[in-house]
């Protein structure tokens, strides 16, 4: 098995969300901003007026 250097594995480890990673198309920002917009929606879902947002950037209302 070959080994990754460390200096670029404790990078991709401690990187965050950004707004501008769904715009980027590498695997890294795309799993992040997934990840982000469903814990957004799972946060939405929870009030009375809630709207998600899809992956379009299209509004979406629940259904009552």
């Amino acid at each position: 098995m070959a080994k990754r250097p460390q200096a670029k594995t404790a990078e991709l480890a401690g990187r965050t969300y950004e707004p501008a990673d769904y715009n980027k198309k590498d695997e890294l920002s795309q799993g992040l901003a997934m990840t982000h917009e469903q814990a957004s929606d799972s946060l939405t879902e929870g009030t009375i007026d809630g709207t998600i947002d899809d992956v379009e950037g299209k509004n979406v209302d629940l259904q009552r």
